[in-house]
């Protein structure tokens, strides 16, 4: 029988280096690939903290939000100090203002995930990089389920996964990632 994923990734992970001390795991990929499914499970498996990206990324802000999560979270993080950053309140549906601080304390493993958290500008600074990924027609069922209705949901999805394909292809992501995972039914 073949390693359950979790336990692959958990031996990868302990296999390595920490970065400045820290062991910091980025769960990337395209939207509804099952990025958060597979983070809580590892989670849970390595007793360590998520931060997620949800946290920061919003529908009008595919990217922009980036300074602020490597200032709030990143940095603080491989300095040895907490992260306090301010999330995004999601009661209005676009996520386009801010809510509440947050604090995650700092520990030798946290997971970060979500959409573009492996970027390049990540390299060097994670331990280890999961993509997550799902044919295009699956990903978009599944959100649809999650997020079908709220107002424009299809129009915001279709818009957010071509720019998601750009990104992606731009910033070379898939490929830099350490183990790739196909989420559809037969991958």
């Amino acid at each position: 029988m073949a390693l359950d994923v979790v336990d692959e990734i958990i031996a990868a992970v302990a296999a390595r280096e920490p970065v400045n001390g820290i062991r910091i795991v980025g769960v990337d990929g395209p939207s509804g690939a099952g990025k958060s499914h597979l983070a809580r499970r590892l989670a849970k498996a390595l007793q360590a903290p998520i931060v997620e990206i949800d946290d920061f990324v919003s529908w009008n802000d595919f990217a922009g939000w980036w300074p602020r999560f490597d200032t709030q979270v990143l940095t603080p993080l491989l300095r040895g100090e907490d992260a306090r950053y301010q999330a995004r309140d999601w009661t209005d549906w676009y996520g386009d203002t801010l809510g509440e601080w947050k604090t995650q304390p700092w520990t030798s493993t946290v997971i970060v995930e979500g959409v573009t958290c492996t970027r390049r500008e990540t390299v060097g600074r994670l331990t280890y990089a999961v993509w997550v990924d799902a044919p295009a027609p699956l990903r978009l069922a599944r959100g649809l389920a999650r997020d079908g209705a709220l107002a424009g949901a299809e129009q915001l999805w279709q818009r957010w996964m071509a720019e998601e394909a750009e990104f992606f292809a731009s910033d070379g992501t898939r490929d830099r990632a350490d183990l790739i995972i196909d989420t559809s039914p037969h991958g």
